[in-house]
């Protein structure tokens, strides 16, 4: 029986942002990534990689005022594709686990693809930019992928002191951890909840 594609179409669009994107789950990680805001193309593409996803984004923000709507939003596309390529999310592993290292930082993310939206986001204290980008909004953009992709999401830097080396660790961490939990798990074919649903 031939695997059912895991993949989605999201499209959002607002009076702040225009957003389309394209998620296999099952990729090889190809990244073709376009926001508007230079880091967060960056870091989208490290999780993709890493991740083994196939991401295509093309987002229109108001980053003229600044890069908050753009970010949040594509947060929220992100969680979004992902529920619906997930579907069912019958036979998945559901948690995922990645301790990855940038030089002198380390990211360890946890997750579990569970329905319950919980981020929580603990780092050293971040410079108020990395490059132009705000990293006040690297916490909004994952929560904004909890919210809307229903996942507990726990990341944790227990040491760094590059902003650039933190962010990058923690985004290579979440594709790899995401990679886990979604993986089919050979002996599960139903849903992977003792009550029977997510």
């Amino acid at each position: 029986m031939k695997p059912v594609a895991r993949q989605a179409h999201v499209e959002r669009k607002t009076r702040e942002t225009q957003i389309e994107m394209e998620l296999n789950v099952d990729g090889s990680g190809q990244a073709d990534v376009r926001s508007g805001v230079p880091f967060l193309d960056h870091m989208l593409t490290l999780f993709a990689v890493h991740g083994f996803f196939d991401l295509k984004l093309e987002a229109r923000g108001d980053v003229e005022i600044d890069d908050h709507h753009t970010v949040e939003d594509v947060g929220i596309t992100m969680g979004m594709a992902f529920k619906s390529a997930l579907g069912d999310k019958k036979g998945i592993e559901r948690y995922g686990h990645a301790v990855v290292p940038m030089d002198e930082a380390c990211a360890t993310v946890t997750l579990d693809i569970s329905n319950r939206p919980f981020l929580v986001f603990q780092t050293p204290p971040l410079a108020e930019r990395a490059g132009r980008f705000d990293t006040e909004l690297a916490p909004e953009f994952f929560r904004a992928f909890c919210l809307h992709g229903g996942v507990t999401l726990h990341i944790q830097v227990g040491c760094g002191a590059n902003t650039h080396h933190i962010l990058e660790a923690i985004f290579k961490a979440w594709g790899r951890a995401m990679d886990k939990a979604t993986r089919h798990e050979a002996r599960r074919l139903d849903i992977p909840s003792s009550k029977g649903t997510l």
